[in-house]
Parts: structure tokens; C-alpha cells; sequence
């Protein structure tokens, strides 16, 4: 795949296993092999995947406290004829990893950008929790601190299912909150490891299963999945 004309190369971006490593598509291995070089969020976990799989390409590291800093460089680089593959650690590259920055700069350069298809724990999430899924909202990590308590306020109306990403050291405290701006009654699903040994799809209201986690400490990456205000 690598050029060497001078005609511009192409940034591709490519899922990866959000937990089980099969769960890749022979695309996307096939593109893993050919690229020139593979930009990496952690390149110590991606290893982990092109081990598996007897890939040799080359890796380098591109996250979010450095991509602002790499991006020149690798544009230039696809510029001058060489392709390129972004990934993250888990799941699809700029749903709440890195991505967007470097995608943009070659948008803005006439790359051309190719985005593959595959694996994101969002899609299983909203499907497998058993709310309405025909429209939802996608709302990524709840910020920690600051805008945090409007962020709830803003979607104390939204009639869609929401959906938010969630650390385990943080669950309960989101779930308190939920139960505060949308109802102790509100249906919602905590997915735990999905795709993994331990998966769990733990389904009930919001005041269920926060005391079910006050009681049982949550571990592994969480997609919270909470049911959209009832129209009156």
C-alpha cells in the first residue's frame, strides 16, 4: 500500500476490540498490515492486539496529551505519500478517545480520511440494556467536576435514551445524581465489561441498582444506559 509517488497518502481509522480481540474485522487487520505506520493511544495495549494477530507495523504514540503536538508532523507525513491508521485503546477512535483533532487537520489538508466499521461499546450497550433504542442520545463521560451538576439539569427534559460512559469509581455518585434530576424510578442498565470474561448487564430503576452498587463495588469499563423522560 505505501506510494512512492508523490500522491498523497490517506488516514484510516480503525475500531478495535472494545474487550474480546476477535471481535475485529479481516478489513481492518488487513489495513493494520499494510499502513505505513499505526498511530496508537497507548502503544503498550495496541501491542497487545498486533501480537496476537503477527502484526509488524510500526507504532507510534498519539494521544490527547500529545496529539496537539503530533498532528503537523503526521499530516505531513500522509502529504507526502504515506498511510496511515488511527487507533485507540478499545472501540472506534474519537468516541471519547482521541481522534477528532487529527482527523479535522487532514480533513482541512485534502486527505482523504476513510473511517472502518467495527467495534463500540455504545451500539451494544443501548441494544443489549432493553430501554427504547430507536432514538437515543450518546453523552460520553459526565465531566468530573465543573458543568458536571448542569449537565444533569440540561438533560432533565430529554425524552431519548441516554447514554453516558462511566469510570467505576464514579458509578454511585452518577446514579445518586440520576435519581435526584431524573426520578428514583427512571429504568436504566449498568453494562459492565461487555465483550469480556466478566460481562454484566445489571437492568433495573435507577434507585435499584444504585443500591445494588452501594453494596457491590463496580469494577472494569461501564456504559450506563438511562430511559428518556415519559411525555405526559
Amino acid at each position: 500500500m505505501s506510494r512512492q509517488s508523490t500522491a498523497a497518502g490517506k488516514l484510516y481509522v480503525v475500531p478495535t476490540p472494545i474487550g474480546n480481540l476477535e471481535d475485529i474485522t479481516l478489513r481492518a487487520l488487513r489495513i493494520l498490515r499494510e499502513v505505513d505506520f499505526i498511530l496508537a493511544e497507548d502503544t503498550r495495549t495496541t501491542g497487545i492486539l498486533l501480537k496476537h494477530y503477527e502484526i509488524s507495523t510500526k507504532l507510534i504514540s498519539h494521544h490527547k496529551f500529545n496529539e496537539h503536538f503530533t498532528v503537523s508532523n503526521v499530516t505531513r507525513r500522509i502529504e507526502a505519500g504515506e498511510n496511515a491508521a488511527l487507533v485507540s485503546d478499545a472501540g472506534t477512535p474519537g468516541i471519547s478517545d482521541p481522534g477528532y483533532l487529527l482527523v479535522k487537520y487532514c480533513i482541512d489538508a485534502d486527505i482523504e480520511v476513510e473511517c472502518l466499521p467495527g467495534a463500540s461499546a455504545l451500539i451494544p450497550a443501548v441494544v443489549a440494556a432493553g430501554l427504547p433504542n430507536d432514538r437515543f442520545c450518546f453523552e460520553g463521560f459526565i465531566p468530573q467536576k465543573k458543568g458536571r451538576q448542569k449537565k444533569f439539569m440540561s438533560l432533565a427534559e430529554e425524552s431519548r435514551t441516554m447514554v453516558f460512559y462511566e469510570s467505576p469509581h464514579r458509578l454511585v455518585k452518577t446514579l445518586q445524581q440520576c435519581a435526584e434530576y431524573f426520578g428514583e424510578d427512571r429504568r436504566a442498565a449498568v453494562c459492565r465489561e461487555l465483550s469480556k470474561v466478566h460481562e454484566e448487564i445489571r437492568r433495573g430503576t435507577v434507585a435499584e441498582l444504585l443500591a445494588w452498587y452501594l453494596e457491590n463495588d463496580p469494577r472494569g469499563e461501564i456504559v450506563l444506559v438511562v430511559e428518556g423522560k415519559k411525555e405526559s
